[in-house]
């Protein structure tokens, strides 16, 4: 009897949690650090907002980069600091607005150079962080597309660059069709930055409850 009792009960528990994770929509969220956490059914991704301009003002998701560069942790936790486009897009040699990009985050565009490359020229220029960006048309397909590449692409370090070379700054991957419409916003806008806070606590906040952009589905 006593048996059956602790069955049923295990049974009962079970079923209580698949209630609640059927009402939070399937999503599994575990603490990566007090100031930013892990959505353990896709991977470490790290996510950030965008406070300012108001046409941005959604959160955006990264994937840090695998063997190089600081983690997106406690000790990395900054509020309304300036993301800044480089000038040229690439980042793949010291940008005209070096001095924009002291003491702030970069955005830079995929191609020409490597993700190590580019994040090694903008933290000698000092920047605290590097988004890195591909940048796709705005179509639906590619859209799509931009959406399953993600999870495939991994920054990695360059091994054409020798090892006393490194990165210690934060470094993560966005989305492509979000770097595109950041980049082209703050041109139409007529600003040199955006203002985000990164990286971000939600606690147990669902993903599909937050103020996603309006142009790409999670």
């Amino acid at each position: 009897m006593q048996i059956q009792k602790i069955q049923l009960l295990g049974t009962f528990l079970i079923l209580v949690l698949l209630a609640i994770r059927k009402s939070s929509g399937g999503h599994t969220l575990t603490f990566k650090s007090v100031n930013s956490y892990v959505d353990a059914s896709i991977g470490s991704d790290v996510f950030f907002e965008i406070i300012y301009p108001p046409e941005l003002e959604y959160t955006y998701k990264l994937r840090p980069a695998k063997d190089f560069g600081a983690p997106f942790n406690a000790s990395f936790l900054e509020e309304g600091i300036p993301l800044v486009p480089t000038d040229p897009p690439h980042g793949c040699q010291i940008a005209k607005n070096a001095n924009e990009l002291e003491g702030r985050i970069a955005l830079i565009e995929r191609g020409d150079c490597s993700f190590f490359v580019k994040s090694m020229i903008a933290e000698e220029v000092g920047s605290k962080a590097v988004i890195i960006a591909d940048y796709h048309s705005s179509s639906i397909e590619e859209s799509i597309t931009s959406s399953a590449d993600y999870y495939y692409v991994e920054m990695i370090r360059d091994d054409t660059i020798p090892a006393s070379k490194t990165v210690n700054i934060p470094v993560g991957f966005l989305l492509g069709k979000n770097g595109k419409m950041i980049r082209q916003t703050l041109e139409r806008l007529n600003q040199p930055f955006a203002l985000i806070n990164i990286p971000v606590n939600l606690t147990y906040t669902s993903l599909d409850k937050l103020p996603q952009p309006p142009w790409l589905f999670w």
